[in-house]
């Protein structure tokens, strides 16, 4: 099984998102918080998070790239369980049990993306607001092949 963790290349996620992810929270796409959104909420730091921001689990945080990785069954169902309780917390829901549906739905969607690539993959999310709602497209970066003599240095302590 696979799912997603966040991933800072570079510090830009703590100059241009209000809440950056952590690097390695696990993550999904999370065009849900924007689904009532319009032209006039799409500004800022906040039209950055809607444009490309991938939706921590565990902070609620955004984060401009994920990187596709194994994920244990238990590990699994807290990212699930983690969602339907901020569901219920910040988004309203009535019970856990009534938003976990939700949460189990969305966590499979990433779910399914994530099968498709090899561990190590970076993933980016582009949105766009349409007369329909919210549009998601994503790319994918394949990690590179590198040997372990471009990491390594050879010599002797000598």
């Amino acid at each position: 099984m696979k799912l997603a963790r966040t991933v800072r290349l570079d510090i830009s996620d703590q100059n241009v998102f209000d809440q950056p992810a952590e690097s390695g929270e696990w993550a999904i796409s999370g065009g849900f918080q924007f689904s009532n959104w319009g032209e006039a909420d799409l500004k800022g730091k906040a039209k950055q998070a809607f444009s490309n921001g991938w939706y921590s689990v565990e902070s609620g945080g955004r984060a401009s790239f994920v990187s596709v990785c194994a994920i244990t069954e238990a590990e699994l169902e807290s990212v699930k369980r983690q969602l339907a309780q901020t569901f219920v917390q910040i988004y309203g829901a009535p019970s856990v049990d009534a938003a976990m549906p939700v949460a189990v739905d969305e966590v499979e969607q990433m779910q399914a993306m994530c099968e498709d690539f090899d561990d190590n993959t970076l993933l980016m999310v582009s949105r766009t607001l349409t007369d329909l709602g919210v549009e998601e497209t994503y790319r994918s970066r394949a990690p590179q092949d590198a040997s372990l003599e471009a990491f390594a240095v050879h010599g002797s302590y000598d």
